[in-house]
């Protein structure tokens, strides 16, 4: 069995080049790497299919294939479409269909087709469609997160309707995201909550029916437990030797093993750091009993280099950095640059025998793959109750970690100080079922065979043809979403 990944945007190579430091190479990318891996060791021949980038500021993406060391049965398929250099995913919409030509041009002139075409995000999944729409081999769509959600906070938050088009092109997004949700064999969704709460958006009513559970498969994605798990590696003591300097640098003396409420997720105002700034800011027991680690990419002090980095970090670290100096907690809060996930799960490590916590308060996180990966590591976590990890850490009844409500300070804290601070059988009994937990049910092993599964019953089935409006070919102006 051949199954295609498309996947328009960010790119892939071997290094994992750009993740989590620019806004298209985030943890969608993640996903469809480590299930092709996974499915690849079950036998299945497995095509990530992108974007070739031809610009000399982005090499390494310029080559027609690319494979991952060690990994048999995975190729990454870089196909030519739209103007040379890189293009950020907002400006690939008008181009999808040359992506799709070039997608059945490559596969025509190899010789092979693929089984089954697994697409991930908008762009991804109305180029399923087109695919579907001309050779009738089936398709899936991941939406990883949908438009419709986004445009209603950020109109909420004030921004003008226009200017969120121009920026975001969201009426060409939920268009291609109606389409591939309705014509997909299967939406492939991280929770039950993403089935219910997010595709149920009014955007989508006349596109997709919640109730339908042949449209519809729960498939949690997992952790890299090769890199995310307990067992230390060479590059632990490098690690702690960088936090201690970091303490150094940023905490007096006597406060440097104090356990730490470590923050990991990209820099971002849906994230909701500065909530978290100001939860630990307002309690004197967090204050008193703990120190606030933000982990930043690149920046090793950002008190005096915020000013140099990209937006959307430049204006999160901003809000951060005032409000730390308005409320006097430099002496309680660190900065420290890591640079690579097996750089995270080493900190993590160290985190937990610090009996630290993890915490993402996020405004509202789909899944949440995150905390998971730090309570691989042994590191219990605190996690926002607005979306995937309210599925994650609690079930019938038991808690895996601590969900708050990220628009609620006191919440935050009293969250953070049910595991900061509390007896060590406490925090030990949160980790174990924590790391328990992510064995069970979140590792990429089992989330590949819950997609070949499905996969295979979508196979049996026929599907009606996709009706493609022709702007979405044609790059034209698309009719303004309401």
């Amino acid at each position: 069995m051949r199954i295609a990944f498309i996947n328009p945007q960010g790119n892939f190579d071997p290094k994992d080049s750009y993740w989590t430091t620019h806004p298209d190479f985030g943890g969608q990318l993640v996903y469809v790497k480590e299930l092709a891996i996974a499915l690849s060791r079950m036998g299945v021949n497995c095509d990530i299919i992108t974007r070739r980038i031809d610009d000399p500021q982005w090499p390494e993406f310029s080559d027609e294939f690319d494979y991952y060391p060690g990994v048999e049965n995975v190729r990454v398929v870089r196909i030519d479409f739209g103007p040379k250099g890189f293009l950020s995913k907002e400006a690939l919409w008008p181009y999808l269909g040359d992506f799709k030509n070039g997608v059945l041009d490559f596969y025509r002139n190899d010789r092979t087709m693929p089984s089954f075409i697994t697409t991930h995000y908008g762009d991804g999944g109305i180029v399923g469609a087109m695919i579907f729409k001309d050779t009738g081999i089936p398709f899936s769509f991941t939406a990883h997160s949908l438009g419709a959600q986004k445009l209603e906070k950020l109109l909420q938050s004030g921004r003008n309707r226009d200017e969120l088009e121009s920026e975001f092109k969201f009426s060409f997004r939920i268009a291609a995201e109606r389409i591939a949700m309705k014509y997909s064999a299967v939406n492939f969704v991280s929770t039950s909550m993403e089935r219910y709460q997010q595709y149920s958006h009014r955007l989508y009513k006349d596109y997709c029916n919640v109730g339908d559970d042949s449209k519809f498969a729960v498939v949690p994605p997992g952790v890299n437990t090769e890199i995310f798990n307990q067992n230390p590696t060479d590059l632990d003591k490098s690690i702690e030797s960088r936090l201690e300097e970091s303490c150094k640098r940023f905490l007096p003396s006597d406060r440097s093993k104090l356990p730490m409420i470590v923050v990991s997720s990209r820099l971002e105002e849906k994230k909701n750091h500065i909530g978290l700034v100001k939860a630990f800011a307002g309690d004197s027991t967090l204050k008193e009993s703990s120190n606030l680690l933000l982990i930043v990419r690149g920046l090793e002090d950002p008190y005096e280099d915020y000013e140099g980095a990209p937006e959307p970090e430049r204006s999160v670290l901003a809000e951060i950095i005032e409000t730390i100096k308005k409320t006097a907690i430099e002496d309680k809060v660190v900065f420290m640059s890591i640079k690579s996930q097996r750089e995270l799960a080493a900190l993590y490590r160290i985190a937990a025998g610090l009996r630290s916590v993890f915490a993402l308060t996020s405004l509202y996180e789909p899944f949440g793959l995150a905390p998971i990966e730090a309570m691989a590591c042994g590191l219990p976590a605190v996690a926002t109750s607005n979306g995937g990890p309210s599925e994650s850490l609690s079930e019938n009844g038991v808690e895996f970690g601590i969900l708050v409500d990220p628009f609620d300070s006191a919440d935050i804290a009293r969250g953070l100080k049910r595991l900061i601070g509390v007896p060590s059988e406490i925090s030990k009994g949160f980790s174990d079922r924590a790391t328990e937990r992510v064995h069970d049910k979140y590792t990429w092993d089992s989330t590949a065979r819950g997609y070949l599964e499905v996969i295979k019953g979508a196979m049996k089935r026929t599907y009606p043809e996709p009706e493609i409006p022709d702007y979405i070919y044609s790059g034209e102006e698309v009719p303004f979403v309401e």
